[in-house]
């Protein structure tokens, strides 16, 4: 990125080339809307750069670009008001149709199913924490730049965040 910032902006490409699947799937996670996901990876590609000089060159360039994407779904939920989502990874219903699946596969999608559902009743600070979490795989210390506060304060929110998954997990199954 401070290459970018000279002025060599063939360099964005091989930013882009590195982050933009990890970019997608956190978003994704956020909005469970494909379109929408791959518009707002767009958007931050192109506010890194229109604005270069956000990035100091002293942290680590994810802490930043996780910074701008984060701006970017809170914009989004901002102007469209957030309603839980399908997610148009999985259908469950769908897939029960026409295809032959084993009693594993079946109890394996409806798992997900329940956990995609409990994930979404989380807010969405506590669904962000546990996406940059688990499944960008950040450390505490990475998130705890990103957010602005202590590593202790991430691993308190984190910890509260799976709980409550836990019990919305156990709500559903219920």
């Amino acid at each position: 990125m401070l290459k970018v910032k000279k002025g060599d902006i063939d360099k964005m490409g091989l930013l882009y080339v590195r982050y933009n699947r990890q970019l997608f799937r956190f978003i994704f996670n956020m909005t469970r809307q494909k379109e929408v996901s791959e518009d707002m990876v767009q958007n931050i590609f192109f506010r890194m750069l229109k604005y270069p000089d956000g990035f100091i060159g002293f942290g680590e360039f994810k802490t930043w670009m996780y910074h701008i994407a984060r701006n970017v779904v809170y914009d989004h939920f901002r102007k469209v008001k957030r309603t839980p989502a399908q997610s148009e990874l999985s259908n469950f219903e769908d897939k029960m149709e026409g295809d032959q699946y084993t009693d594993a596969q079946l109890d394996k999608e409806q798992e997900l199913k329940t956990l995609e559902t409990a994930m979404e009743k989380l807010s969405d600070e506590n669904r962000e924490l546990l996406i940059l979490c688990r499944f960008q795989e950040l450390k505490y210390h990475e998130i705890a730049k990103i957010l602005n506060t202590t590593e202790g304060a991430i691993k308190v929110r984190v910890h509260r965040a799976l709980t409550q998954l836990r019990c919305n997990y156990l709500k559903i199954e219920n």
